[in-house]
This record gives structure tokens, sequence and C-alpha cells, in this order.
């Protein structure tokens, strides 16, 4: 998957989602639940926060365009 621009993360967000290796990386972003199509779904133009530690990954499906996020938690 191409990515067309650099998503926008929280400094935080960011140091934590370069901390993973880059084939994990590819895997969530192309492992996100999509409620409107009904299955998983590639994320894209999406966005990273911290969230109550955990990362929060929030942007559109690569369907249908609803809005969806995904979670990894911090272990």
């Amino acid at each position: 998957m191409a990515i067309e621009s650099l998503p926008d993360f929280t400094p935080q967000a960011r140091q934590r989602w370069d901390s993973f290796p880059a084939d994990f990386r590819q895997r969530i972003l192309s492992n996100v639940w999509c409620s409107q199509c009904r299955h998983e779904v590639t994320i894209t133009n999406f966005s990273g926060t911290i969230k109550h530690g955990d990362l929060l990954l929030v942007g559109k499906c690569a369907e249908c365009h609803n809005d969806v996020a995904r979670v990894i938690e911090d272990s």
C-alpha cells in the first residue's frame, strides 16, 4: 500500500508508531474493521494520537470511505 502523504501524528504517537517494525505497521494498517463494509479493510488518510496510554489511529476505510479507527494497546 502506498501512502500518499505522511500521516499526522502527535509527537508521542509518532515515537510509538516508529518503534514498531515496518511489517507490523503494514499489517496494522491493512487490518482495520469497517462497520459499513462489515469486514477488515485498509485504513487511509489516518492520524495518530495517544489515548489512555494506547496508540489510536483514526482515518477512512479504503473501500467506502467510512470513518474507521484502530487501537494498538500499550504492552
